[in-house]
């Protein structure tokens, strides 16, 4: 029922005063953060109601009361790609452009290799990287050891 909304008394507060803001400027529905009207945030409240995951996340009646004052849900923000490489990975791929670049493989502890992957820069702390993949050998699997190895690095051997 209208006079009993499945939603919380919140939410129509704030739709009541979206409403009155948005009918006193002729169906603005462009409202910046920080627009506060009878000491609710109006502008924050209708860019939050927007986003994707909440427009979804409300009932078909609220959703009907956001449209009727010309509002829409914003379009789902695309999905980010998981890099699949680790840490080790990344290191690694770090230490062969290093030595592609420098013909060496004694990079200072301080040196950050610029990473390119898909158009994208990740830098990679290899001088920290080295040092602690030394220090840490003990404990390190076989296969990353080998991978060292392969490398040129005569500790990894």
């Amino acid at each position: 029922m209208w006079w009993c909304p499945e939603w919380s008394i919140e939410w129509q507060r704030h739709y009541a005063t979206a409403r009155a803001l948005l009918s006193e400027e002729g169906g603005l529905t462009e409202v910046l953060p920080g627009v506060v009207v009878y000491g609710c945030d109006v502008g924050s409240w209708i860019n939050r109601q927007r986003e994707h995951a909440v427009w979804k996340s409300l009932t078909p009646g609220q959703r009907r009361r956001l449209k009727a004052l010309g509002l829409k849900p914003l379009p789902a923000a695309p999905a980010k790609k998981k890099t699949t490489a680790g840490a080790f990975e990344r290191g690694i791929l770090a230490l062969e452009q290093y030595k592609n670049r420098t013909g060496s493989l004694t990079a200072p502890r301080a040196h950050i290799e610029i990473l390119v992957v898909d158009g994208q820069e990740h830098p990679v702390k290899l001088g920290v990287f080295l040092t602690n993949s030394k220090t840490r050998r003990a404990k390190l699997a076989a296969d990353k050891l080998a991978v060292l190895a392969v490398l040129g690095l005569e500790w990894a051997a």
